[in-house]
Order: C-alpha cells, then structure tokens, then sequence
C-alpha cells in the first residue's frame, strides 16, 4: 500500500517538493546509473525525454545521483532493452512495452493497445486508475518495474508506397509496425515486420517493406520516410497515445535511498508530460512542411477502420484465453477505457469537434 501511494504521489510530480538537494547532499552516497534507449540521438524528443530524466535526478540530488544515458545500439541493440535491464547490463533502459509481445502479449499494456486510450485517459489509467501498479505487479515476473516517462499523443498511421483504398489493399503488404497493431493487421493479410527506427528509410527505400508507421510528422520527417513512400495515413489507430517506459531493475531501485528513489519518480512524471508536450509543439509545423513538400495526406477509409475494429476485439477474445496476465490486465483496462470513452464524448469531443469545425470554416473564408 505504502510503495502503491508512492508512486501515485511522484506520478503527479507532487513528490518534487519533497526533494531537497541540500539535504540530500548530508552524507548521501553516490550512485552511477547507466540508462540504454531504444532510440538514436537524432529523435531528439524520445532521446530528450530521458536526457531530461538523468539532468533533473541529478540536480534533486546534488549529483549524487548520477544517470548516464547511451542511445540506440551503444550498449545493446534497441529491441533488446528489457532483457538488458532484466539481467543487470544496465540499471535502468526506455523502451517501448509492446516491442516485447513475443515474451507475452500482456506487454502491450504499457505502451498502447489498438483502439485504447488517447493521452489522457492513458494517464488517468496509470497514475490514478490502478494502470502501474497492475503493470509492475506483471513486470515484477521479469524483474523489472516500470514507470511512465513519455507520451507521444496520438500517432499517424504511417507511409504508404499505395493507396489504401479498401482492406483489399492491405492483403500481402509488409509493413513496420508496432505492437498488437501488427497482430490486428495480420489477420487482414498483411505481413507486419517489428523493425528499430534506424532502419525503416532503408527498408522503404530498398523495397523490404511496403509501408511504415513510426510516430508522428516531427520524427517522421526527421527519419526521412516521406522520400520514399508518398502516401501519408491517419489516425493510427493502433496508438490513440503511446507511453515510453523506464523499465528499472528491482534489485537497483530496492538498493537506492529513499530520497533517490522520489527523485527518479518525479523525474520520470516530469519527463512524461514534456515529450507530450514538445511532440504537440512540434508536429503542426513538421506536418506542414511534410505535405508542402508533395507528402499525400489520406485518411483511412471507414470500412478499413471498421475491419480492424472487429479483427482487433477478436484478437483481445483470443489472447485473453492463451495469457492469464493478458486477461487480467484486459478486463480493468477496458472498463476504464469505455469510461473515458463515455466521459469525454460529453463534453470533450464536443468541444474540441466544434472548434475543428469551425476552424475549418475561418479557414476557407480566408
């Protein structure tokens, strides 16, 4: 109950008061933490969140608390994170929940589930509707605990060498994408590839895939994927939002003071809100640009969406009977889920579905 009221506290940033350097500073020891991303320096909001992390632990703790972060491939290749943190390689590593599906589909959860929760409600589930303390009860398993430190917001669905003009048109495609997305797309016809972000232009310029998704305009345009597939899709509705995890040893974080332990806490919860914030900053310009530059903006037509809703509520019937982990996560989430579903088509989606429309209308007058 204790560590459960912890974590609430430091994910609302409440702890950061608490933390004060001087006081940590009287005999504190020093800690030398290594961090590995999944991310390569260039996509400088995933890699900033955790660059954000490591400068604000050290200035809660005097620098006593020391975090170095290593990108993609330093230490360990990107898809191979988790293992590194759960056999001690590193302290601590950011990564993506969901790459890791294949040593349990319960690990979509932590990251994003097709047709789930945008940025929000994602939050509201982690910091507040039981959603990391139900994650770290299942990480536990693995060694490992978990905190929330980025959202992307809501992702575009990706780059496409054609159109999709019918779910005809996904049939026989290979495709990067992530998560339980690639599982709900493969019972479409599509041929879904789990590749890093360094190597998707190549693998779209060399015809290895067809199509790829990645985040959003501001690091879409910075990997570069507009010049080699045209064809720019949205919603992604395989991440209504997408936390990023600092997946933490159990046996480092139950060595670190108790003062180090708030200040990691509070840093991550920081973190979390500023790569939200700085994907929305970024993202409008980064779209405008990409669509001026012959980008083709489409959205997916409504019976593809359609499909996959239904493929997508097959596939959680399915994985609920084969993981008992899976099911349990399942059933809170989704009631949570169709809460805020519920809660924000009141007023919400109202506003903000007036104010696109009007928009829309100041824009053509002008």
């Amino acid at each position: 109950m204790e560590r459960r009221k912890f974590l609430a506290t430091a994910g609302l940033g409440g702890a950061a008061a608490a933390v004060a350097a001087p006081a940590i500073a009287q005999g504190a020891p020093e800690v030398r933490w290594r961090l590995a991303s999944s991310y390569p320096k260039n996509l400088d909001t995933l890699v900033g969140a955790v660059d954000l992390l490591a400068r604000r632990v050290g200035e809660l703790t005097a620098n006593r608390f020391q975090i170095r972060v290593s990108t993609a491939g330093e230490i360990v290749p990107p898809l191979q994170v988790l293992d590194a943190v759960q056999n001690g390689t590193v302290e601590c590593g950011q990564t993506a929940s969901y790459f890791y599906i294949g040593k349990n589909p319960a690990f979509g959860f932590g990251t994003a589930l097709p047709f789930g929760l945008n940025t929000r409600a994602q939050n509201a589930w982690l910091y507040l509707g039981g959603g990391i303390e139900a994650l770290n009860e299942f990480y536990k398993s693995y060694n490992v605990m978990g905190f929330p430190v980025g959202n992307t917001g809501a992702q575009m669905g990706g780059w496409y060498r054609k159109e999709i003009k019918s779910v005809a048109d996904i049939k026989g495609m290979k495709m990067r994408i992530g998560g339980l997305g690639g599982m709900v797309m493969a019972k479409l016809g599509l041929v879904p590839q789990q590749l890093p972000g360094g190597d998707l232009y190549p693998s779209l310029e060399k015809g290895v895939i067809d199509a790829a998704e990645w985040v959003g305009p501001y690091d879409d345009e910075r990997l570069g994927l507009h010049k080699v597939a045209k064809y720019y899709y949205y919603p992604g509705w395989w991440e209504g939002s997408a936390t990023l995890m600092l997946y933490v040893g159990l046996k480092a974080w139950e060595a670190l003071p108790k003062e180090y332990q708030a200040a990691l806490a509070t840093a991550c919860a920081e973190a979390n809100q500023w790569m939200t914030a700085k994907y929305d900053v970024g993202s409008p310009a980064a779209l405008k640009r990409l669509v001026a530059g012959g980008a083709q903006l489409r959205q997916f037509p409504r019976p593809v969406m359609e499909a996959c809703f239904k493929a997508a509520n097959e596939l959680y019937a399915e994985l609920s009977e084969k993981s008992p982990e899976f099911k349990k996560l399942y059933d809170g989430w989704s009631r949570f889920r169709d809460e805020m579903v519920l809660w924000h088509r009141v007023c919400e989606n109202g506003f903000d579905n007036f104010m696109a429309a009007n928009n829309a209308k100041s824009a053509k007058k002008a």
